[in-house]
């Protein structure tokens, strides 16, 4: 083992410990995540040691008895990592995110298991009806521990009522933290949602009861995200008395949202923007915005799409997150409101077994989600609807050997039979666009083609056997870098993946693999394999954070 180029930063005095080999005990010594780690120069090399006193500097002399110091780095428990007023912010322990996976895939027990472990979990309320979304508020408000915990807030363009609707639902219920996804504009119900019930605490401090964490990949989102609500939404909301000028004077003086993750390549909707990119340049805007407006509360950034190693995580930290959030890695996780046929497609799946697809909700606009390829025909299927939209006026246009094969192998029944379930299904969600498709057959073609799209993810989370092949799984490249990484170990089967277990490891692996960079950026040349984490039982984890 060698130093490269080591100036030696001090010496060290040995306590109750004396320094061991450094090939032999370092990967113990960086698992002691709560204890610091000194390397020292021996006269057979380098040695290191956990305890005993450092004198940092050379500019006195040497204690008797005491070693050349080669490098130094201090403990680094998980709940460490990450920004401590954004933790303290949200009643954290960790800093750390679980997403919201629509159709409840980020379910009622995932947010539960992410809470009582420290961390923040968002309900996955995308593509559900208000009863369902009732409903998981109702369970999770009766906790009695009162964890932390979220609802998925997503943009849908095609249906402001619904999202005006979900965000009276949040007002009534008492729901203190959103998470905003799919926006590419601020809307009247989003701004509602956030402006209602601002009020001055005794102290004249501005208390604003309704958070919002927004999602975003794009730094003009982020702009509007990170501003106060627009002017001309808070006059439309004062003109339908439903804020008070007193809550809009002082919504003012505070961003739409005090939080944004930023979304690298993700599952679902995504941009497919690369991680080392987006959150610097997320990071420039947040203190762009902060100077522009001095703000009295803080601002936060965070980083998810990709986190699924110890190694991301720890890099998301280094770049200066604030938290990160996990997606795909949560969806092959037992409390996911998956079906476990999903779960095991999941845990077999590489990086490369992924690929944009049409979005149900945003069809007509071009919109795609990253979805799983391997397994399932859906990608391919949903590509071909979109192409026959894109060509054709109405679905009576498309060459009939095209429209038997939709109509056997998609649709799996005829145009019409498909149109009066899809009919049946607006009737009670949007009435509005049973007319618009009935005056204009290029809608209803669109209508029905939606329909298939969004019952595809369906089909997926209650793991119906026959529609198999037409599975929609939303996931990212992330899933395989996990399953590479935890290959070999205990969590290589889906029925030993828990959201704790997950996130436990990758915040330990991160403070791992970050105290490890610490002592090479200071010339320790690693052997080969230390400082990598392999996944470890939690109850092995929890002796490395209390001993």
């Amino acid at each position: 083992m060698t130093t490269n180029n080591i100036h030696y930063s001090g010496h060290w005095l040995a306590g109750e410990q004396t320094p061991q080999p450094l090939e032999k005990y370092l990967n113990s010594a960086l698992l002691q995540v709560h204890r610091p780690i000194f390397v020292v120069k021996l006269a057979s090399g380098n040695g290191v040691a956990v305890d005993g006193t450092a004198y940092l500097g050379n500019n006195h002399p040497a204690p008797s008895g005491a070693y050349p110091l080669s490098a130094f780095a201090p403990a680094l428990p998980p709940t460490a990592l990450g920004d401590p007023c954004f933790k303290q912010s949200y009643g954290l322990q960790y800093a750390y995110i679980t997403g919201a996976m629509a159709n409840g895939i980020a379910s009622v027990e995932m947010v539960q298991a992410a809470g009582r472990a420290g961390m923040l979990g968002f309900f996955g309320s995308g593509g559900l009806s208000l009863e369902r979304i009732r409903s998981a508020i109702e369970r999770l408000n009766k906790n009695a521990d009162k964890i932390p915990f979220g609802f998925n807030f997503i943009h849908s363009p095609h249906e402001p009522d619904l999202e005006a609707a979900t965000a009276q639902l949040y007002l009534d219920m008492g729901v203190t933290v959103v998470e905003a996804a799919a926006f590419m504009r601020l809307t009247l119900p989003l701004v509602y949602y956030r402006v209602k019930g601002i009020h001055l605490d005794a102290a004249g401090r501005i208390v604003c009861p309704n958070k919002i964490i927004g999602k975003i990949s794009r730094v003009e989102v982020a702009r509007q995200f990170f501003a106060p609500p627009p002017e001309k939404i808070l006059k439309q909301l004062l003109s339908r008395n439903m804020i008070t000028e007193n809550e809009a004077a002082l919504a003012r003086r505070l961003p739409m949202a005090d939080t944004l993750s930023a979304e690298a390549d993700s599952g679902g909707h995504t941009d497919n923007r690369p991680a080392l990119s987006l959150l610097p340049t997320m990071l420039a805007l947040r203190d762009e915005m902060a100077r522009e407006y001095n703000y009295p509360v803080p601002l936060f950034v965070g980083l998810g799409g990709g986190i699924a190693t110890p190694e991301s995580a720890a890099a998301a930290f280094a770049m200066g997150a604030a938290y990160v959030l996990t997606g795909s890695v949560n969806q092959a996780c037992i409390e996911s409101g998956t079906s476990e046929a999903v779960r095991q497609m999941l845990a077999e799946a590489g990086q490369a077994d992924v690929t944009m697809a049409p979005a149900a909700d945003m069809f007509e606009l071009g919109v795609k989600v990253q979805v799983l390829k391997r397994g399932t025909m859906f990608p391919v299927r949903a590509a071909k609807l979109y192409e026959f939209f894109n060509r054709y006026n109405r679905f009576e246009d498309i060459p009939e050997k095209d429209r038997k094969n939709l109509e056997d192998n998609f649709l799996q029944c005829s145009f019409e039979e498909e149109w009066r379930q899809t009919r049946a299904f607006f009737q009670k969600r949007d009435p509005k666009q049973i007319d618009r498709a009935e005056a204009d057959p290029k809608h209803k073609m669109a209508l029905v083609f939606r329909s298939y799209l969004g019952r595809s993810s369906n089909w997926a989370v209650s793991g119906d056997p026959a529609r198999r092949m037409d599975y929609q799984v939303w996931c990212g490249p992330a899933i395989g870098a996990f399953n590479e990484w935890v290959k070999g170990t205990f969590l290589e089967a889906p029925a030993n993946r828990s959201i704790a277990v997950v996130a436990m490891n990758l915040l330990l692996g991160a403070a791992v693999a970050t105290r490890a960079a610490w002592l090479r950026n200071q010339g320790i040349e690693l052997p080969a394999g230390i400082g990598h984490f392999r996944p470890l039982p939690l109850d092995e984890i929890r002796q490395y954070l209390t001993t």
